[in-house]
């Protein structure tokens, strides 16, 4: 089955996921997570351009990216870095930043520094040294946001909220990092009493950080199923993914193995 972007066509699994048309399908929700994003801004006060969408495209297959594109997506936010590195090598050229978002192990970092433009997850000192060193050797500079553990899970990845500061103040010592704020996972919840709180403590936090580093700005909180919620509590950018793509073949627990119980 063909669809409307050029020769591409689509197996029964991809119709099983994405539907007949995915092109308009993602064009569609794409709209309608921007209303949200903008009504959540109204709610809050804020200037909706304040707010910036991450679109997560984990498991969603290279050849169905190109569909995304054509949406108008220009950032794909990938959890594991084998996985985006390798939808680029089927994507070639396509001008899209990738962004990571998930924790990295320290023999990956060589991936992530031929191609991503911003790490959501920073969470150690061993692994800023590595990102660094290889980057002076490639001649690039990385955004990188450094990741806490708001919720006090032990199978978390993420800085002891205790941590972060002392860790801030070590970011000089790595030029080819570009520091841009504080990420963040909360609990997968419909119980706002939950989830509040992480946000709040990040934005405490942050708060806290800049004034040891001003480039820690922004904050990187909120997910599908929470992101209005976290636009409330300050979120400079949103990590949505099933609400544009539509919901995952696979439990989340496969791509946070250890990290998040949902």
């Amino acid at each position: 089955m063909s669809t409307t972007a050029g020769n591409l066509h689509l197996s029964l699994h991809d119709i099983q996921r994405f539907g007949p048309d995915p092109l308009n399908t993602f064009k569609a929700n794409l709209v309608k997570v921007e209303e949200r994003i903008v009504s959540a801004c109204r709610r809050a006060g804020r200037d909706p351009r304040s707010v910036r969408l991450l679109p997560i495209t984990k498991t969603v297959p290279a050849h169905i990216l190109r569909l995304a594109f054509d949406a108008g997506i220009r950032n794909f936010g990938e959890n594991r870095i084998q996985e985006a590195a390798g939808k680029r090598r089927v994507l070639g050229a396509l001008p899209v930043e990738w962004t990571i978002v998930g924790h990295l192990q320290t023999n990956k970092v060589k991936y992530l520094t031929r191609f991503a433009s911003a790490f959501h997850a920073l969470d150690s000192l061993r692994l800023a040294d590595l990102l660094n060193t290889r980057l002076e050797r490639e001649s690039r500079l990385l955004d990188v946001y450094v990741q806490v553990n708001t919720s006090g899970e032990e199978s978390k990845f993420g800085l002891e909220p205790d941590a972060l500061l002392p860790f801030i103040e070590t970011l000089h010592q790595f030029p080819h990092l570009r520091p841009r704020g504080l990420m963040t996972i909360a609990p997968l919840s419909q119980d706002t009493e939950r989830i509040r709180p992480c946000f709040r403590l990040l934005r405490r936090l942050r708060d806290e950080a800049v004034k040891r580093n001003p480039a820690i700005k922004e904050l990187s909180m909120g997910m599908s199923s929470d992101f209005e919620q976290a636009i409330k509590d300050g979120a400079d950018v949103v990590r949505v993914g099933q609400a544009i793509f539509g919901r995952r073949p696979t439990p989340d627990t496969d791509y946070w193995p250890n990290v998040v119980k949902r």
